[in-house]
């Protein structure tokens, strides 16, 4: 990504946020998963939105007074200990490369700059910080903790969260954004037929995971978007199924729900498989009714409706399909077969920020994912499409990955013995 998109970014937050205020945000280490063994690094998305910094320990700090916007960012000094066990980290120079800030100064130096904010005669500045984790009830983050310390040596500060107003933003893709996020998909795409090239009745969940994993690294994809899925038979009526550690019988379904991360952007496709190479005539019927409904919501998405319509659209659609398969006679119990939503908003989150309480958008990428399970039956089918916004539908940005039960069927029988 350009350093001129984390500018832009930073100018638009800058535009959001009252005058008279300062905002703190942090990029944390990783945290330790055992004794003295870390977790893997993972940036934090809406710093590496504002900043572009791709490194752990990192401060972005701005203020706005007077309508005079201020930017810096605070970065780990070089230790050549340190280096000898880790790497080095990025210079002053090459994060400047990064990240376009002109002022770039180290950690050590952040108090001094944050006590140099105006505060002669001030009754009342706003602190904005990132607060996303605070709604999930995680651990205290640093934000929450500097939000604490501070208040009690600059009591004239109101606290106030920024990330509404980044989540917002991030919910409109730029181009770069969205080619990016093909990027992803199309990585993915491969991954899955690699997957069907090697899927039989007999092998564990587990092995057939490996494939997609192989196949992402050979493309230079180190992560995926998400803990795959890979739900044999009952497994794949479990919406979250992450186990993976089952054999898969024949005559089963195979529920797959992965996605390749590029660049940090994400994708996330959905597709069910016969592990056998056909589907049985009960598999068949329930697996057209999922996509015809998958192929109507996508029709029915457009710029202008609210995510509920879409909602309540995909229920009208699942239940009529239910009642045809003779699973429900009444809307109200389709729960029993389909109890989530038709999508989340994607991005460099899988299930990406932005509220849903504001109508569909130009450059908004959602996913399209209806899905029936069926325990009594063994039988879990969900379809999962990535659609982007456009000016007056959507555009299905993973359509060339296949997902007519012919096709499907094809692909597979082709590539069994081989």
């Amino acid at each position: 990504m350009k350093k001129e998109f984390f500018i832009n970014n930073r100018e638009k937050l800058s535009e959001l946020l009252e005058d008279n205020s300062v905002t703190v945000m942090f990029q944390e280490d990783a945290p330790y998963k055992s004794a003295d063994y870390k977790y893997s690094f993972v940036q934090n998305r809406n710093f590496y939105y504002m900043t572009g910094f791709p490194r752990e320990k990192a401060i972005f700090l701005m203020s706005k007074i007077a309508g005079k916007v201020f930017q810096a960012l605070f970065i780990e000094r070089f230790d050549p200990v340190k280096a000898r066990w880790v790497g080095p980290r990025l210079s002053i120079e090459e994060a400047r490369e990064f990240t376009g800030f002109e002022n770039i100064f180290y950690l050590d130096e952040f108090e001094e700059q944050f006590q140099k904010m105006p505060n002669e005669n001030a009754t009342e500045l706003t602190l904005y910080l990132d607060l996303e984790r605070q709604e999930y009830g995680i651990r205290r983050t640093k934000s929450q903790v500097f939000a604490e310390e501070i208040l009690k040596i600059y009591p004239y500060y109101r606290v106030k969260n920024c990330f509404p107003y980044i989540a917002n933003l991030r919910l409109i893709k730029t181009e770069e954004e969205i080619s990016l996020v093909r990027k992803a998909i199309e990585i993915t795409k491969e991954g899955l037929y690699n997957m069907w090239a090697h899927i039989k009745p007999g092998m564990m969940e587990y092995e057939l995971e490996a494939y997609f994993d192989y196949s992402l690294k050979k493309n230079g994809v180190k992560f995926t978007a998400f803990n795959t899925i890979v739900g044999s038979g009952h497994n794949g009526t479990v919406l979250h199924y992450e186990e993976n550690n089952c054999m898969i019988e024949d005559n089963t379904l195979v529920l797959t729900d992965l996605g390749a991360q590029y660049q940090l952007y994400n994708g996330d496709i959905t597709r069910t498989v016969p592990a056998s190479g056909k589907f049985t005539k009960r598999q068949r019927e329930v697996y057209e009714a999922v996509l015809e409904a998958q192929k109507a919501i996508e029709a029915f998405v457009k710029p202008g409706i609210m995510w509920n319509d879409v909602n309540e659209y995909a229920k009208k659609q699942l239940a009529e399909a239910c009642k045809k398969l003779g699973l429900i006679k009444e809307d109200e119990e389709l729960t029993k077969y389909y109890f989530h939503t038709f999508g989340h908003p994607l991005g460099l989150d899988t299930h990406d920020v932005g509220s849903y309480d504001v109508p569909l958008t130009k450059g908004m990428i959602l996913t399209n994912e209806p899905g029936l399970y069926i325990p009594e039956e063994n039988i879990g089918i969900r379809i999962e499409d990535d659609l982007l916004l456009t000016e007056d539908g959507c555009e299905n940005l993973s359509k060339d990955i296949i997902k007519e039960a012919d096709d499907i069927e094809r692909f597979i029988t082709e590539h069994q013995g081989v």
